[in-house]
């Protein structure tokens, strides 16, 4: 396990920092790869569609996880 690790993306033109663990950065570099589209506007898309309430790395790891479930469900099915 490693400590999150800060990262600078561009949503709407702006520079944030987010922190996340290794590994989230590692599947939502992937995710946008296969979507063949920037990490910046995977990260923008999430930012776009989480509650006002809710912190951008919260929606970032939710994102993630839910997509996993998916993509693991989707297996299943095909099995």
């Amino acid at each position: 396990m490693a400590a999150p690790v800060k990262r600078s993306v561009t949503i709407g033109g702006h520079r944030t920092s987010v922190s996340l663990e290794d590994a989230f950065w590692r599947e939502l570099k992937e995710m946008a790869r296969r979507r063949d589209t920037t990490l910046s506007s995977l990260v923008a898309r999430v930012d776009s569609r989480r509650p006002a309430d809710v912190g951008l790395a919260t929606a970032l790891r939710l994102y993630v996880l839910a997509e996993l479930r998916q993509m693991l469900a989707a297996r299943d099915a095909a099995d």
